[in-house]
């Protein structure tokens, strides 16, 4: 695998971005309800979301009706994300960093970021946020956490990673360690919002649903991954044929933790 750092790693996504929207899950309906229902009256101001993708949360809240300017790093990420959002004439689609990207004179009522915010400067997200706000703004970041229901399965596709004298990259379908692996005020991303001052009524929750994948679906998930994509070719795909062999015509069951942090901006 190369160490390639944080920059590169959110780029590796755009390699293939057509495969990264069929691989990847949406959100639950109820986190979309829930994250409108925190933000209230600011709601009906225009959003913002970092790091787009290919528009897994963006048309969940467009649909809704909420005008919403996406900023997205990878151009091949953006032009998939212009054509799933055609039909949707309140979506804006930026290409640039978040870190370097400035809102100008707009501000807006919520800021969310599905599966991306980790992968901004730890340095500048939190003031990039806050300048981008309103007063009593909303900030919800979400992140999609893949269990594998069937732990015999599991442990043949643990095996065969083995087999191929490759780890298994974190924060992935079959990483053994608990995610999300701290709740509430422990959370990282709890402590962050309350170190960096500014943001008020932290709240933390979980979703937790149920998704059947086929061995296609399996594969594309993990294909889908950074980890997975900045390994090797050569290396790569021998462990996907294999992982698809051992599915095999079944019909496994995926459980999805989606975890949701929320906060607001303070009135000020």
């Amino acid at each position: 695998m190369t160490d390639d750092g944080p920059r590169e790693r959110r780029h590796a996504f755009g390699d293939d971005a057509e495969q990264y929207d069929a691989g990847r899950l949406g959100y639950p309906e109820q986190l979309v309800d829930d994250v409108l229902d925190f933000a209230g009256a600011a709601a009906a101001a225009p959003a913002l979301e970092v790091g787009a993708g290919t528009g897994k949360a963006t048309l969940a809240f467009a649909r809704r009706g909420l005008p919403v300017t996406c900023v997205e790093p990878d151009e091949r990420m953006a032009q998939v994300l212009r054509l799933r959002c055609a039909g949707l004439p309140q979506v804006t689609v930026e290409v640039a960093d978040f870190e370097a990207w400035r809102p100008g004179n707009r501000r807006y009522g919520l800021l969310y970021s599905a599966q991306a915010w980790h992968w901004v400067d730890p340095a500048a997200r939190w003031a990039r946020a806050r300048a981008a706000l309103r007063p009593n703004g909303a900030v919800a970041l979400f992140w999609n956490h893949w269990f594998l229901q069937d732990e015999h399965l599991a442990g043949e596709l643990t095996a065969a990673h083995e087999r191929h004298g490759l780890d298994i990259p974190e924060n992935t379908l079959l990483d053994p360690r608990p995610r999300p692996a701290h709740h509430g005020p422990e959370a990282r991303q709890w402590r962050e919002m309350e170190a960096n001052g500014g943001f008020t009524a932290i709240d933390h929750r979980l979703y937790t649903t149920h998704h059947p994948r086929t061995a296609a679906g399996i594969v594309g998930l993990l294909a889908s991954n950074s980890g997975y994509r900045l390994i090797d070719k050569a290396r790569r795909e021998p462990l996907l044929d294999d992982v698809s062999r051992l599915v095999g015509d079944r019909t496994v069951t995926l459980r999805v933790v989606t975890s949701l942090f929320l906060a607001r901006t303070k009135d000020v």
